[in-house]
């Protein structure tokens, strides 16, 4: 059997993982999902990954829960009510282990993006994508809402342009996905590794301590009334502060010279 995630590293440190399984258009099958969640939870600890880009073969993206293997479990008992919960259950804690991954998580987008690949895409904390990709949320159109990818969506985009997109099901170009926040740009296909490198390589080059403080303490705050995030990120600010890397940091700027990461 083909690997259906394919690993990659970098002398950087860039842990390039590539979705490997073109014939099902890379969906989330139960066993995708699970090799992607344990995959980002041993990176997360790995301190030889400084960034991780999240790439795939073939013309799709992802397309979303294997709605095949789904539909197979309408033959149980329960008429697959036991075997449906178990997979939103896993893609939920997949989706959350990037988000609570101590690495930056950057999607290189080809092709489509659909339901809960989409999702995937929103759940990655950045986003680079070929000017021909396109993205949905489709499940409208076979009587199923996206409401496990509107989770991600909707902390991305403004709730407008995400309830557009979760009752139409219209596949969106990439130039809109960056338009409206779901990516942070489009580039010409052949430019597309480069730039995605690029941005890896920029993020690679700094303390992976501070990216690590700054990820949990970003998603953290967002989800606070306003004088609860001050409160919890003055207190992050002054561990940070306390840091050997900041003391580095702030040290070399001084002196006008490149500083010297300890990662601590």
């Amino acid at each position: 059997m083909t690997d259906i995630l394919l690993q990659e590293s970098t002398p950087e440190g860039i842990l390039i993982l590539t979705l490997n399984d073109e014939k099902r258009r890379n969906a989330l099958s139960e066993v995708m999902l699970q090799t992607l969640q344990d995959t980002f939870i041993t990176a997360s600890e790995d301190p030889a990954v400084r960034c991780i880009i999240l790439a795939a073969n073939g013309p799709a993206f992802c397309a979303g829960h294997d709605l095949k293997e789904l539909t197979a479990g309408r033959d149980n008992p329960d008429r697959g009510k036991a075997y449906f919960s178990k997979i939103m259950a896993l893609c939920s804690a997949m989706m959350q282990a990037i988000v609570h991954c101590r690495k930056p998580v950057i999607a290189e987008v080809t092709g489509i993006a659909t339901a809960a690949g989409c999702q995937l895409v929103a759940s990655c904390d950045l986003a680079i994508a070929a000017d021909t990709a396109r993205f949905s949320t489709p499940g409208v159109h076979i009587g199923l809402f996206c409401s496990t990818p509107m989770v991600a969506l909707s902390r991305n985009v403004a709730n407008k342009h995400a309830m557009e997109m979760l009752l139409t099901g219209d596949m969106i170009p990439a130039a809109r996905a960056a338009e409206i926040g779901l990516i942070n740009r489009a580039v010409a296909t052949e430019d597309l590794r480069a730039a995605t490198l690029e941005m890896a390589g920029k993020i690679a080059a700094k303390s992976s301590m501070t990216l690590a403080v700054g990820k949990q303490a970003f998603y953290a705050q967002r989800e606070m009334p306003l004088s609860e995030a001050y409160t919890y990120a003055s207190e992050v600010m002054v561990e940070n502060m306390l840091a050997r890397d900041a003391e580095e940091g702030i040290g070399a700027f001084i002196e006008k010279r490149p500083p010297k990461w300890q990662d601590q």
